[in-house]
């Protein structure tokens, strides 16, 4: 598998969210592509993919999208990345994962993201009993 231009495809990716603009998707993903939020949703299709990118840049801005790494095992990668954005007036961010599986010819098959929150804290810091903060969790 040509790693540089997995790399590029996933930076594309990226750049097309940060920019709210969709380019040849086709190049990126196979036509049956499975994309799958960390929070729920799923996407099936190249043609799913785009009305989702278009439907959600409508309604919101990504402000970030950092990639810290990018790990490559056989027809797999993981991206490490940081996230920032808002959508329907409220601002999130968090740090993530993308899990790619890639197609013989080098497009994403199938893309899984895991969501990790930001605002992290030691719940043993006062002792051996866990203190657990009282709010609500996120959506992943």
């Amino acid at each position: 598998m040509d790693r540089v231009w997995q790399e590029r495809a996933i930076r594309s990716w990226f750049s097309m969210w940060l920019e709210g603009k969709a380019g040849d998707l086709t190049a990126l993903f196979t036509p049956d592509v499975q994309y799958i939020e960390s929070w729920g949703p799923e996407y099936r299709g190249v043609s799913q993919v785009r009305h989702w990118f278009q439907e959600w840049n409508t309604r919101g801005r990504v402000l970030v999208w950092e990639l810290r790494s990018i790990l490559h095992d056989g027809d797999r990668s993981v991206a490490e990345w940081y996230f920032k954005n808002t959508v329907d007036g409220r601002m999130e961010e968090f740090d993530g994962l993308s899990l790619i599986h890639w197609s013989g010819d080098g497009r994403i098959r199938r893309l899984q993201e895991f969501g990790c929150q930001r605002d992290r804290y030691d719940p043993y810091a006062d002792g051996p009993d866990p203190k657990f903060q009282e709010r609500p969790s996120l959506w992943f």
